[in-house]
C-alpha cells in the first residue's frame, strides 16, 4: 500500500468509528508507530483529523451543539438498553439515595429501578419524573429550574441551591462527551453547572456513556476523570481506551 492510500484508510477509519490508537493503527497496516505519528501529522495539518494522546479522532469531534432528545433518545438504543441493565448493579439498597442526570441513557436507568425497593431519587429532568412519579416505592425530589427545551432539563440559580445541601449514595451521570485530558463535558453552560454540583453532591459518580462518547470533547469540562468511580458503557469500546480509563483508577463496565 502506498502511504497516500494508508494515509486516505487511516482518514476514512476515523471518520467511521471515532477515537483510534496509534497502536491499533500500527497493527492494522503493518507499519511502524512512527510511520503512523507522521500519517496523523499529516492529516492533522490537512484538517482531516485532530491529534490526542495516543491516537486520533475526527476532526470535528470538538463540537459545541448538541441534537435534540428525540433524535438522541433514538440514536444507539440498544446500546443504552444494555449500559442501563448493566448498571443497575450500582443501584444502592433499600433506603438508599440516587440523583439521576437528564438524559436519553439515564433515563433507561430510571426505567430500571425496581417497583419494590424503598428508594430517594433526585433528577433534573422532567421525562424521567413523569416516568417515576406514579412508583409508590420511590421517594422523588424533583429539582426545580428553567428547563432547557433541548434536554427537558432544569438548570439555573434553583437547582444549584438544591444541590448544595443534598448529598446522595450514588448519582448517575450522563455525558456528550469524554476525554483523558478533558473529562466529561458538554455544550451549555447551565447545564455544565448543574452536572458539575451532581458529581459533587454523590458518594460514588456512576458515568452511563456509549462508547460513541469517548475520544470526543465538548465545549465545557464539568467534571475531571479523577472524579468518576465507574463508567458503564459498551463493547464497542476501544481496548486501548479502557486500558487508558482503568489507569485512572476507574471501574470500566462493557454491556
Amino acid at each position: 500500500m502506498y502511504p497516500e492510500e494508508r494515509q486516505q484508510a487511516i482518514a476514512d477509519l476515523i471518520g467511521r468509528q471515532g477515537r483510534v490508537s496509534v497502536t491499533d493503527l500500527a497493527e492494522r497496516y503493518d507499519v511502524t508507530s512512527e510511520t503512523v505519528r507522521r500519517d496523523l501529522a499529516l492529516l492533522e495539518r490537512l484538517g482531516h483529523v485532530r491529534r490526542v494522546h495516543g491516537g486520533a479522532v475526527p476532526a470535528a469531534a470538538l463540537t459545541v451543539s448538541e441534537p435534540g432528545l428525540a433524535e438522541r433518545d433514538n440514536t444507539r438504543a440498544g446500546h443504552k438498553d444494555r449500559i442501563a441493565a448493566a448498571a443497575a448493579r450500582f443501584r444502592p439498597g433499600s433506603g438508599g439515595s440516587v440523583i439521576l442526570d437528564a438524559g436519553t441513557t439515564t433515563s433507561r436507568v430510571a426505567a430500571a429501578l425496581p417497583g419494590d425497593t424503598e428508594i430517594t431519587v433526585a433528577t433534573n429532568s422532567v421525562p424521567i419524573a413523569a416516568r417515576l412519579a406514579g412508583i409508590g416505592s420511590v421517594r422523588l425530589h424533583l429539582i426545580g429550574g428553567r428547563v432547557r427545551g433541548t434536554t427537558q432539563a432544569a438548570v439555573g440559580p434553583e437547582a444549584l441551591r438544591f444541590l448544595e445541601i443534598l448529598n446522595v449514595d450514588v448519582a448517575f451521570i450522563g455525558t456528550n462527551a469524554l476525554t483523558i485530558e478533558h473529562g466529561l463535558s458538554t455544550p451549555d453552560s447551565d447545564e455544565a453547572a448543574v452536572k458539575r454540583a451532581m458529581v459533587r453532591c454523590a458518594d460514588r459518580v456512576v458515568v452511563v456513556a456509549d462508547s460513541s462518547k469517548i475520544g470526543r470533547r465538548h465545549l465545557l469540562s464539568f467534571a475531571p476523570l479523577d472524579a468518576v468511580d465507574v463508567l458503564v458503557t459498551d463493547t464497542d469500546l476501544d481496548d486501548a481506551d479502557r486500558d487508558r480509563l482503568t489507569d485512572h483508577g476507574i471501574e470500566v463496565v462493557t454491556a
